[in-house]
């Protein structure tokens, strides 16, 4: 049993599992606790969980990061959040938002070989299925797809606002060159090259790497843009494992960058990430805490690693959402 509850005109706020800890930050931004819920495992394998709160006639928000961390694979909590949802709609909720920083699947948007799955479609089915009004996640990794997938309302917060303050911090008084680690995500980049110009008044120059993907290796050796002299900050939505960002630090650093920093979204960070980051040329890696630390990357990669707290940014969002306000201010701010 977790929490507690207060007034009924606010929003009442679960986080499952894992996802505890960060939902205790974004209830706390809030100004409300958690409240009460059971989860249970059965010896064979099953699990069951259950609101403790009443939620009948009001605005849910189920909070709950879907990646693997260890314990439980991305699946696991894939369904686990999903029956939640479930018991929650049919316990006679007025409203119910599913709020997953990570969002699993999400990359998974198009056929790239024949016969292939469209799975960020068949997990939007799952959650319409249990009966959810709408998601919230962060940066997903195809806007586009993601919305079309959903036939509910689907809302993409944006954390540039939180990486380019701190990448403006980092490269102060310093030429800045933002780069996109592969065609595909200059848009991306050039958002947030942007953003980063108006915050520190100079100008931001644009670059991207070549890349080519093929049975997951990654291959591609030209960087287009100027980065001499300059600190390049390569710009994703993810790190995995690390090689695209790898192989984009070194083409920054063979067209004679002065440093290279990482500013990306989600940290996922896979075992092999311990490894190919080490020997990278990476001066910072800023993401944020929308996934979770879940393994040691080594201490040489450690204390390169700086996570921002999300946590003011989902909380001001639920406020948003209970009160009938609009979240495009929010991404523009």
């Amino acid at each position: 049993m977790t929490g507690t509850m207060e007034s009924r005109d606010g929003p009442v706020i679960f986080a499952l599992g894992a996802s505890r800890p960060w939902g205790e930050a974004v209830a706390a931004a809030l100004g409300v606790p958690l409240a009460a819920h059971e989860e249970r495992e059965f010896p064979d394998g099953e699990h069951k969980a259950r609101p403790l709160a009443s939620v009948r006639d009001r605005d849910v928000y189920v909070i709950h990061s879907l990646h693997g961390d260890g314990s439980q694979s991305v699946n696991d909590k894939l369904v686990r959040l999903l029956f939640f949802l479930g018991a929650v709609r049919d316990a006679s909720a007025a409203r119910v938002t599913a709020v997953v920083p990570y969002l699993a699947y999400a990359r998974k948007d198009q056929k790239s070989k024949s016969r292939d799955p469209v799975a960020t479609r068949y997990v939007a089915g799952m959650f319409e299925a249990v009966g959810i009004d709408r998601i919230v996640t962060l940066d997903v990794h195809n806007v586009s797809a993601y919305q079309n997938a959903f036939r509910r309302g689907a809302e993409n917060l944006e954390a540039a606002p939180l990486l380019a303050a701190r990448c403006a911090a980092l490269a102060a008084g310093q030429r800045v060159t933002v780069v996109s680690p592969d065609a595909g995500g200059i848009k991306r980049a050039e958002r947030f090259r942007a953003r980063l110009a108006a915050l520190t008044g100079r100008p931001v120059a644009a670059a991207f790497a070549e890349k080519h993907r093929s049975e997951g290796v990654v291959s591609g050796e030209a960087l287009v843009g100027e980065v001499r002299g300059r600190v390049a900050i390569v710009v994703d939505d993810l790190i995995a494992a690390g090689h695209t960002l790898d192989r984009a630090a070194r083409a920054c650093v063979r067209e004679g960058a002065a440093r290279v920093v990482a500013a990306a979204t989600h940290g996922v960070f896979t075992a092999e990430a311990a490894v190919v980051l080490r020997d990278a040329p990476l001066d910072r890696i800023v993401v944020t805490d929308a996934v979770a630390p879940v393994r040691d990357l080594g201490r040489d990669v450690e204390a390169r690693i700086e996570r921002l707290s999300t946590a003011g940014l989902f909380a001001e969002a639920i406020r948003r959402m209970n009160s009938g306000e609009s979240l495009v201010a929010l991404s523009e701010s």
